[in-house]
Protein backbone atom coordinates (compact mmCIF):
# COMPACT_ATOMS: atom_id res chain seq x y z
CA UNK A 1 0.00 0.00 0.00
CA UNK A 2 1.42 3.17 -0.44
CA UNK A 3 1.18 6.02 1.92
CA UNK A 4 1.70 9.58 -0.44
CA UNK A 5 -0.98 10.62 -1.65
CA UNK A 6 -1.01 13.68 -4.87
CA UNK A 7 0.83 16.20 -4.19
CA UNK A 8 -1.84 18.61 -4.17
CA UNK A 9 -4.68 16.56 -2.01
CA UNK A 10 -5.58 18.16 1.58
CA UNK A 11 -4.89 21.29 0.44
CA UNK A 12 -7.64 23.44 1.76
CA UNK A 13 -9.73 25.46 -1.83
CA UNK A 14 -10.97 28.43 0.29
CA UNK A 15 -10.25 30.00 3.33
CA UNK A 16 -13.90 29.30 4.45
CA UNK A 17 -13.10 25.43 4.40
CA UNK A 18 -12.61 24.51 8.39
CA UNK A 19 -10.63 22.06 9.94
CA UNK A 20 -11.69 18.95 11.45
CA UNK A 21 -13.29 20.64 14.66
CA UNK A 22 -12.44 23.65 16.95
CA UNK A 23 -10.35 22.47 20.32
CA UNK A 24 -11.54 23.20 23.36
CA UNK A 25 -11.23 26.91 24.19
CA UNK A 26 -10.33 27.96 20.97
CA UNK A 27 -12.59 30.20 19.25
CA UNK A 28 -12.20 31.39 15.50
CA UNK A 29 -14.12 34.64 16.12
CA UNK A 30 -11.72 37.21 17.54
CA UNK A 31 -14.28 40.13 17.45
CA UNK A 32 -17.65 41.11 17.23
CA UNK A 33 -17.54 44.39 15.04
CA UNK A 34 -19.78 44.83 12.22
CA UNK A 35 -18.38 44.53 8.68
CA UNK A 36 -15.96 46.53 7.97
CA UNK A 37 -12.97 48.75 9.38
CA UNK A 38 -11.71 49.49 12.95
CA UNK A 39 -8.37 51.02 13.76
CA UNK A 40 -6.92 49.83 10.94
CA UNK A 41 -8.40 45.84 11.33
CA UNK A 42 -10.60 45.29 8.54
CA UNK A 43 -13.62 42.84 9.27
CA UNK A 44 -15.96 40.21 7.90
CA UNK A 45 -19.05 38.26 9.61
CA UNK A 46 -17.17 39.38 12.72
CA UNK A 47 -14.07 38.15 12.14
CA UNK A 48 -10.64 39.89 11.34
CA UNK A 49 -9.73 38.91 8.46
CA UNK A 50 -7.09 41.70 7.30
CA UNK A 51 -4.77 44.67 8.60
CA UNK A 52 -1.22 45.86 8.99
CA UNK A 53 1.47 44.68 11.25
CA UNK A 54 1.05 47.88 12.92
CA UNK A 55 -2.81 47.61 13.65
CA UNK A 56 -2.14 43.67 14.90
CA UNK A 57 0.41 44.83 17.26
CA UNK A 58 -1.28 47.54 18.57
CA UNK A 59 -4.46 44.94 18.92
CA UNK A 60 -2.54 42.73 20.59
CA UNK A 61 -1.69 45.50 23.78
CA UNK A 62 -3.74 45.73 26.23
CA UNK A 63 -4.87 49.36 28.31
CA UNK A 64 -6.56 50.03 31.04
CA UNK A 65 -10.40 49.08 29.92
CA UNK A 66 -9.01 46.66 27.07
CA UNK A 67 -7.48 42.89 26.69
CA UNK A 68 -7.22 41.08 23.39
CA UNK A 69 -9.08 37.85 23.47
CA UNK A 70 -7.13 34.84 23.70
CA UNK A 71 -7.57 33.07 20.26
CA UNK A 72 -5.58 36.47 18.87
CA UNK A 73 -2.93 36.31 21.17
CA UNK A 74 -2.05 32.61 19.82
CA UNK A 75 -2.75 33.18 15.87
CA UNK A 76 -0.82 36.93 16.07
CA UNK A 77 1.85 35.53 18.25
CA UNK A 78 1.76 32.07 15.94
CA UNK A 79 2.29 33.74 12.95
CA UNK A 80 3.72 37.15 13.23
CA UNK A 81 7.07 35.54 13.30
CA UNK A 82 6.53 35.16 9.85
CA UNK A 83 6.95 39.09 9.68
CA UNK A 84 8.79 40.04 12.97
CA UNK A 85 11.57 37.85 15.23
CA UNK A 86 10.12 37.86 19.02
CA UNK A 87 12.26 39.88 20.35
CA UNK A 88 11.86 42.72 18.24
CA UNK A 89 7.66 42.25 18.33
CA UNK A 90 8.10 42.31 22.41
CA UNK A 91 10.38 45.42 22.40
CA UNK A 92 7.67 47.16 20.02
CA UNK A 93 4.66 46.02 22.41
CA UNK A 94 6.59 47.25 25.60
CA UNK A 95 7.81 50.24 24.01
CA UNK A 96 3.79 50.95 22.82
CA UNK A 97 2.82 50.16 26.13
CA UNK A 98 5.72 52.52 28.21
CA UNK A 99 3.68 55.76 25.33
CA UNK A 100 0.26 54.91 26.11
CA UNK A 101 1.06 54.32 29.67
CA UNK A 102 2.83 57.29 30.40
CA UNK A 103 5.53 55.26 32.19
CA UNK A 104 8.43 57.48 31.84
CA UNK A 105 6.52 60.21 33.89
CA UNK A 106 8.25 61.30 36.82
CA UNK A 107 5.52 60.71 38.54
CA UNK A 108 2.97 57.65 37.58
CA UNK A 109 -0.49 57.93 37.75
CA UNK A 110 -0.52 55.01 40.25
CA UNK A 111 -4.85 54.38 39.47
CA UNK A 112 -4.22 54.06 36.20
CA UNK A 113 -1.48 51.77 35.87
CA UNK A 114 -3.68 49.18 39.07
CA UNK A 115 -5.85 49.10 36.06
CA UNK A 116 -3.49 48.18 33.24
CA UNK A 117 -0.42 46.17 35.56
CA UNK A 118 -2.64 42.69 35.45
CA UNK A 119 -3.54 43.45 32.09
CA UNK A 120 -0.07 43.20 31.02
CA UNK A 121 1.37 40.65 33.28
CA UNK A 122 -1.51 38.18 32.01
CA UNK A 123 -0.23 38.79 28.15
CA UNK A 124 3.16 38.30 29.40
CA UNK A 125 2.10 35.18 31.37
CA UNK A 126 0.11 33.65 28.38
CA UNK A 127 3.31 34.70 25.78
CA UNK A 128 5.60 32.59 27.99
CA UNK A 129 3.34 29.50 28.86
CA UNK A 130 2.56 29.13 25.16
CA UNK A 131 5.81 30.26 23.44
CA UNK A 132 8.45 29.22 26.06
CA UNK A 133 11.41 28.88 23.57
CA UNK A 134 10.54 32.74 22.56
CA UNK A 135 12.25 33.36 26.31
CA UNK A 136 15.45 31.49 25.43
CA UNK A 137 16.85 35.00 24.51
CA UNK A 138 18.24 36.88 26.79
CA UNK A 139 16.80 40.12 24.92
CA UNK A 140 13.15 38.68 25.61
CA UNK A 141 13.75 38.43 29.22
CA UNK A 142 14.95 41.73 29.40
CA UNK A 143 12.22 43.39 27.98
CA UNK A 144 10.25 41.67 30.60
CA UNK A 145 12.13 42.71 33.44
CA UNK A 146 12.16 46.19 31.84
CA UNK A 147 8.53 46.16 32.02
CA UNK A 148 8.35 44.92 35.48
CA UNK A 149 10.50 47.58 36.84
CA UNK A 150 8.05 50.20 35.74
CA UNK A 151 4.78 48.99 36.79
CA UNK A 152 5.92 47.59 40.15
CA UNK A 153 6.43 51.33 42.06
CA UNK A 154 2.83 51.34 41.52
CA UNK A 155 1.76 47.65 43.39
CA UNK A 156 4.36 45.52 45.48
CA UNK A 157 2.21 42.34 44.29
CA UNK A 158 3.50 42.79 40.77
CA UNK A 159 7.25 42.14 41.95
CA UNK A 160 5.34 38.77 43.22
CA UNK A 161 3.80 37.78 40.24
CA UNK A 162 6.79 38.68 37.62
CA UNK A 163 9.28 36.59 39.89
CA UNK A 164 6.60 33.94 40.03
CA UNK A 165 6.55 34.33 35.60
CA UNK A 166 10.04 34.08 35.94
CA UNK A 167 10.39 30.79 38.14
CA UNK A 168 7.63 28.82 36.00
CA UNK A 169 9.40 29.68 32.80
CA UNK A 170 12.88 28.78 33.88
CA UNK A 171 10.91 25.62 34.98
CA UNK A 172 9.46 24.86 31.67
CA UNK A 173 12.87 25.83 29.79
CA UNK A 174 14.91 23.66 31.91
CA UNK A 175 12.02 20.76 31.72
CA UNK A 176 11.93 21.20 27.49
CA UNK A 177 16.20 21.13 27.58
CA UNK A 178 16.78 18.11 29.50
CA UNK A 179 14.23 16.36 27.16
CA UNK A 180 15.65 17.57 24.66
CA UNK A 181 19.27 16.46 25.57
CA UNK A 182 17.99 12.89 25.75
CA UNK A 183 16.50 12.83 22.53
CA UNK A 184 20.25 13.93 21.25
CA UNK A 185 21.89 11.40 23.50
CA UNK A 186 19.28 8.47 22.04
CA UNK A 187 19.59 9.73 18.49
CA UNK A 188 23.74 9.21 19.17
CA UNK A 189 23.62 5.75 20.76
CA UNK A 190 21.16 4.40 17.84
CA UNK A 191 23.50 6.01 14.64
CA UNK A 192 26.56 3.72 15.49
CA UNK A 193 24.11 1.03 15.03
CA UNK A 194 22.45 2.29 11.75
CA UNK A 195 24.57 -0.93 9.70
CA UNK A 196 23.11 -3.38 7.37
CA UNK A 197 24.50 -6.49 9.43
CA UNK A 198 27.03 -8.41 7.87
CA UNK A 199 25.95 -11.74 8.57
CA UNK A 200 22.26 -13.06 9.98
CA UNK A 201 22.35 -15.78 12.46
CA UNK A 202 19.64 -15.93 15.30
CA UNK A 203 21.09 -14.26 18.01
CA UNK A 204 21.82 -11.08 16.67
CA UNK A 205 19.60 -9.58 18.88
CA UNK A 206 17.15 -9.32 21.41
CA UNK A 207 14.12 -9.85 19.38
CA UNK A 208 10.95 -7.81 20.13
CA UNK A 209 9.07 -10.60 21.16
CA UNK A 210 11.62 -11.23 24.00
CA UNK A 211 11.64 -7.94 25.41
CA UNK A 212 7.33 -7.48 25.23
CA UNK A 213 4.93 -10.15 24.32
CA UNK A 214 1.84 -8.42 25.19
CA UNK A 215 0.83 -6.26 22.06
CA UNK A 216 -2.05 -4.13 24.72
CA UNK A 217 1.58 -3.03 26.35
CA UNK A 218 3.83 -2.32 23.85
CA UNK A 219 1.42 -0.25 22.33
CA UNK A 220 1.14 1.99 26.12
CA UNK A 221 4.78 1.67 25.68
CA UNK A 222 4.99 3.67 22.38
CA UNK A 223 2.09 5.68 23.30
CA UNK A 224 4.85 7.04 26.06
CA UNK A 225 7.34 7.98 23.67
CA UNK A 226 4.88 9.51 21.42
CA UNK A 227 3.80 11.97 24.11
CA UNK A 228 7.20 12.67 25.39
CA UNK A 229 8.27 13.79 21.96
CA UNK A 230 5.13 16.01 21.14
CA UNK A 231 5.44 17.27 24.70
CA UNK A 232 9.19 19.29 23.48
CA UNK A 233 7.55 20.58 19.88
CA UNK A 234 6.95 24.26 20.21
CA UNK A 235 3.86 25.61 18.27
CA UNK A 236 5.84 28.26 16.03
CA UNK A 237 7.94 24.94 14.49
CA UNK A 238 5.24 24.54 12.59
CA UNK A 239 5.86 28.22 11.01
CA UNK A 240 9.28 28.07 11.11
CA UNK A 241 9.47 25.00 9.30
CA UNK A 242 7.99 27.02 6.38
CA UNK A 243 9.17 30.43 6.51
CA UNK A 244 11.06 32.03 3.06
CA UNK A 245 11.55 35.67 1.94
CA UNK A 246 8.65 38.02 2.52
CA UNK A 247 8.37 38.64 -1.65
CA UNK A 248 7.19 42.40 -0.68
CA UNK A 249 10.08 43.60 1.23
CA UNK A 250 12.98 41.14 0.08
CA UNK A 251 14.27 40.15 2.75
CA UNK A 252 14.56 37.11 4.36
CA UNK A 253 12.32 36.43 7.65
CA UNK A 254 13.38 35.95 10.62
CA UNK A 255 14.84 32.23 11.66
CA UNK A 256 15.02 31.65 7.53
CA UNK A 257 18.90 31.18 8.45
CA UNK A 258 18.25 29.18 11.98
CA UNK A 259 14.82 27.36 11.11
CA UNK A 260 14.85 26.22 15.20
CA UNK A 261 12.62 23.16 14.38
CA UNK A 262 14.95 20.27 15.90
CA UNK A 263 12.09 18.74 17.94
CA UNK A 264 9.83 18.83 14.88
CA UNK A 265 12.44 17.13 12.79
CA UNK A 266 13.58 14.48 16.11
CA UNK A 267 10.25 13.53 16.05
CA UNK A 268 9.64 12.77 11.83
CA UNK A 269 13.26 10.45 12.81
CA UNK A 270 11.34 8.51 15.54
CA UNK A 271 8.64 7.66 12.91
CA UNK A 272 10.52 6.61 10.15
CA UNK A 273 12.88 4.83 13.14
CA UNK A 274 9.52 2.44 14.05
CA UNK A 275 8.84 2.36 10.23
CA UNK A 276 12.27 0.20 10.17
CA UNK A 277 12.52 -1.38 13.52
CA UNK A 278 9.17 -3.04 12.49
CA UNK A 279 10.40 -4.44 9.02
CA UNK A 280 13.69 -4.95 11.07
CA UNK A 281 12.12 -7.21 13.48
CA UNK A 282 10.23 -9.06 10.84
CA UNK A 283 12.64 -9.92 8.35
CA UNK A 284 15.36 -11.00 11.08
CA UNK A 285 13.94 -14.65 11.93
CA UNK A 286 15.28 -17.61 9.89
CA UNK A 287 12.51 -19.52 10.21
CA UNK A 288 8.99 -18.40 8.21
CA UNK A 289 6.91 -19.19 11.44
CA UNK A 290 8.54 -16.75 13.34
CA UNK A 291 8.38 -14.17 10.85
CA UNK A 292 4.67 -14.41 10.41
CA UNK A 293 4.08 -14.47 14.13
CA UNK A 294 5.92 -11.06 14.67
CA UNK A 295 3.97 -9.93 11.58
CA UNK A 296 0.51 -10.89 13.36
CA UNK A 297 2.47 -9.48 16.97
CA UNK A 298 2.52 -5.95 15.04
CA UNK A 299 -0.81 -6.44 13.86
CA UNK A 300 -2.23 -6.56 17.19
CA UNK A 301 0.09 -3.62 18.34
CA UNK A 302 -1.10 -1.65 15.55
CA UNK A 303 -4.79 -2.34 16.48
CA UNK A 304 -4.41 -1.36 20.03
CA UNK A 305 -2.56 1.81 19.01
CA UNK A 306 -5.40 2.66 16.97
CA UNK A 307 -7.81 1.98 19.86
CA UNK A 308 -5.80 4.33 22.43
CA UNK A 309 -5.72 6.95 19.22
CA UNK A 310 -2.42 6.70 18.90
CA UNK A 311 -2.31 7.24 14.51
CA UNK A 312 1.19 7.74 14.37
CA UNK A 313 2.62 4.61 15.60
CA UNK A 314 -0.43 3.22 13.81
CA UNK A 315 1.16 4.07 10.55
CA UNK A 316 4.73 3.46 11.27
CA UNK A 317 3.80 0.00 12.39
CA UNK A 318 1.56 -0.42 8.93
CA UNK A 319 3.75 1.61 6.88
CA UNK A 320 6.91 -0.71 8.25
CA UNK A 321 4.85 -3.69 7.33
CA UNK A 322 4.32 -2.73 3.88
CA UNK A 323 7.87 -2.25 2.93
CA UNK A 324 8.85 -4.16 -0.18
CA UNK A 325 11.44 -6.73 1.37
CA UNK A 326 8.37 -7.46 4.35
CA UNK A 327 5.47 -6.93 1.74
CA UNK A 328 7.77 -9.61 -0.65
CA UNK A 329 7.26 -12.46 1.58
CA UNK A 330 4.96 -14.44 0.42
CA UNK A 331 5.44 -17.17 1.69
CA UNK A 332 5.59 -16.07 5.51
CA UNK A 333 2.70 -13.75 4.46
CA UNK A 334 0.52 -16.73 3.50
CA UNK A 335 0.85 -18.32 7.43
CA UNK A 336 -0.31 -14.54 8.86
CA UNK A 337 -4.28 -14.27 9.03
CA UNK A 338 -4.44 -10.91 7.22
CA UNK A 339 -8.17 -10.13 8.26
CA UNK A 340 -7.10 -7.82 10.97
CA UNK A 341 -4.64 -6.24 8.98
CA UNK A 342 -7.11 -5.72 6.07
CA UNK A 343 -8.92 -3.38 8.18
CA UNK A 344 -6.29 -1.29 9.45
CA UNK A 345 -5.14 -0.60 5.76
CA UNK A 346 -8.43 0.48 5.24
CA UNK A 347 -8.35 2.67 7.98
CA UNK A 348 -5.37 4.67 6.99
CA UNK A 349 -5.67 4.16 3.51
CA UNK A 350 -4.95 7.44 1.58
CA UNK A 351 -7.58 7.56 -0.74
CA UNK A 352 -10.10 10.52 -0.77
CA UNK A 353 -7.25 12.47 0.86
CA UNK A 354 -7.08 9.86 4.03
CA UNK A 355 -10.68 10.19 4.43
CA UNK A 356 -11.21 7.01 6.83
CA UNK A 357 -8.31 8.16 9.00
CA UNK A 358 -9.89 11.74 9.38
CA UNK A 359 -12.82 10.12 10.39
CA UNK A 360 -11.02 8.44 13.02
CA UNK A 361 -9.18 10.89 13.97
CA UNK A 362 -12.50 13.00 14.12
CA UNK A 363 -14.52 10.50 16.24
CA UNK A 364 -10.79 10.32 18.22
CA UNK A 365 -11.12 14.16 19.08
CA UNK A 366 -14.48 14.27 19.61
CA UNK A 367 -14.05 11.17 22.53
CA UNK A 368 -11.32 13.64 24.03
CA UNK A 369 -13.19 16.08 24.54
CA UNK A 370 -16.18 14.75 26.82
CA UNK A 371 -13.28 12.83 28.53
CA UNK A 372 -13.31 11.84 32.21
CA UNK A 373 -9.80 10.27 32.21
CA UNK A 374 -6.54 10.81 30.67
CA UNK A 375 -6.75 7.39 28.71
CA UNK A 376 -9.95 8.87 26.83
CA UNK A 377 -7.96 12.04 26.25
CA UNK A 378 -5.29 10.74 23.51
CA UNK A 379 -4.94 11.58 20.81
CA UNK A 380 -1.97 11.58 18.62
CA UNK A 381 -2.50 12.51 14.83
CA UNK A 382 -0.64 10.96 11.63
CA UNK A 383 1.76 13.26 11.96
CA UNK A 384 3.55 13.58 8.64
CA UNK A 385 -0.25 14.11 7.10
CA UNK A 386 -0.28 17.27 9.88
CA UNK A 387 2.73 18.65 8.45
CA UNK A 388 1.16 18.57 4.62
CA UNK A 389 -1.72 19.95 5.74
CA UNK A 390 0.05 22.86 6.95
CA UNK A 391 2.07 23.30 4.45
CA UNK A 392 -0.21 23.18 1.86
CA UNK A 393 -2.42 25.63 3.49
CA UNK A 394 0.83 27.90 3.89
CA UNK A 395 1.97 26.91 0.50
CA UNK A 396 -1.83 28.09 -0.86
CA UNK A 397 -2.11 30.85 0.26
CA UNK A 398 -0.44 34.30 0.51
CA UNK A 399 0.99 35.94 3.76
CA UNK A 400 0.16 38.99 2.29
CA UNK A 401 -2.88 41.06 0.36
CA UNK A 402 -1.78 42.67 -2.36
CA UNK A 403 -2.14 45.93 -0.44
CA UNK A 404 0.46 45.16 1.74
CA UNK A 405 -1.78 43.94 4.83
CA UNK A 406 -0.93 40.97 6.41
CA UNK A 407 -3.86 38.10 5.65
CA UNK A 408 -4.53 37.38 9.15
CA UNK A 409 -7.67 34.80 7.80
CA UNK A 410 -5.02 32.63 6.59
CA UNK A 411 -3.51 32.61 10.03
CA UNK A 412 -6.45 31.65 11.86
CA UNK A 413 -6.59 28.63 9.85
CA UNK A 414 -3.69 27.82 10.48
CA UNK A 415 -4.22 28.57 14.00
CA UNK A 416 -6.86 26.08 14.32
CA UNK A 417 -5.09 23.88 12.83
CA UNK A 418 -1.50 24.03 15.12
CA UNK A 419 -4.40 24.77 18.50
CA UNK A 420 -5.57 21.42 17.93
CA UNK A 421 -2.29 19.83 17.93
CA UNK A 422 -1.56 22.15 21.46
CA UNK A 423 -4.63 20.92 22.84
CA UNK A 424 -3.53 16.97 22.41
CA UNK A 425 0.10 17.28 23.31
CA UNK A 426 -0.84 18.15 26.66
CA UNK A 427 -2.43 15.36 27.66
CA UNK A 428 -0.28 13.12 30.33
CA UNK A 429 0.26 9.91 29.34
CA UNK A 430 -1.99 7.20 31.84
CA UNK A 431 0.02 4.26 31.15
CA UNK A 432 2.59 3.25 33.66
CA UNK A 433 6.08 3.97 31.69
CA UNK A 434 8.42 0.44 31.36
CA UNK A 435 12.21 1.48 31.06
CA UNK A 436 13.45 -2.01 29.41
CA UNK A 437 10.95 -1.38 26.52
CA UNK A 438 11.42 2.32 26.17
CA UNK A 439 14.83 1.45 26.07
CA UNK A 440 14.74 -1.16 23.65
CA UNK A 441 12.28 0.84 20.98
CA UNK A 442 15.25 3.48 21.04
CA UNK A 443 18.25 1.67 20.56
CA UNK A 444 17.71 -1.61 19.34
CA UNK A 445 19.63 -1.82 15.74
CA UNK A 446 17.90 -1.64 13.06
CA UNK A 447 18.79 -3.10 9.48
CA UNK A 448 19.21 -0.41 6.37
CA UNK A 449 17.28 -0.62 3.58
CA UNK A 450 20.02 -2.75 1.61
CA UNK A 451 19.85 -4.76 4.82
CA UNK A 452 16.09 -5.37 4.78
CA UNK A 453 16.39 -6.25 0.97
CA UNK A 454 19.41 -8.81 1.91
CA UNK A 455 17.94 -10.51 5.04
CA UNK A 456 14.42 -10.79 2.50
CA UNK A 457 16.28 -12.21 -0.05
CA UNK A 458 17.87 -14.69 2.22
CA UNK A 459 14.42 -15.16 4.16
CA UNK A 460 12.44 -15.93 0.36
CA UNK A 461 14.87 -16.68 -2.51
CA UNK A 462 14.34 -13.90 -4.90
CA UNK A 463 11.44 -14.80 -7.14
CA UNK A 464 13.05 -12.60 -11.20
CA UNK A 465 16.33 -11.69 -12.48
CA UNK A 466 15.88 -8.04 -11.27
CA UNK A 467 15.51 -9.19 -7.94
CA UNK A 468 18.18 -11.86 -8.37
CA UNK A 469 20.82 -9.49 -9.71
CA UNK A 470 20.01 -6.82 -6.75
CA UNK A 471 20.56 -10.05 -3.82
CA UNK A 472 24.12 -11.14 -5.65
CA UNK A 473 25.10 -7.62 -5.70
CA UNK A 474 23.86 -6.88 -1.65
CA UNK A 475 25.54 -10.40 -1.08
CA UNK A 476 29.04 -8.86 -2.86
CA UNK A 477 29.11 -5.35 -1.11
CA UNK A 478 27.73 -6.52 2.32
CA UNK A 479 28.48 -9.75 3.06
CA UNK A 480 31.83 -9.55 0.92
CA UNK A 481 30.57 -12.91 -0.99
CA UNK A 482 30.03 -13.42 -5.02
Amino acid sequence: MKHKSKDKEGMPQTLSSTSMFTPCGFSPHLHTSKEGEQGGLIFQDGNLTSASLDALIQHLIPTTDYYPEKAYIFTFLLSSRLFIEPHELLSRVCHKCIEQQRLDDPVLDKARIRKFGPKILQLLTEWTETFPYDFQEERMIGHLKDMIHRIAPCDEAYWKKMNQLLQALNQKLATLSHGQEGIVKISTAVSDKLVAFKTKPPSIQREILSVCSDPYTLAQQLTHVELERLSHIGPEEFVQAFVHKDPLDGTKTCFSEQKKTSNLEAYVKWFNRLCYLVATEICMPAKKKQRAQVIEFFIDVARECFNIGNFNSLMAIISGMNMSPVSRLKKTWSKVKTAKFFILEHQMDPTGNFYNYRTALRGAAHRSLTAHSNREKIVIPFFSLLIKDIYFLNEGCANRLPNGHVNFEKFLELAKQVGEFITWKQVECPFEQDPNIIHYLHTAPIFTEDGLYLASYESESPENQTEKDRWKSLRSTILGKT
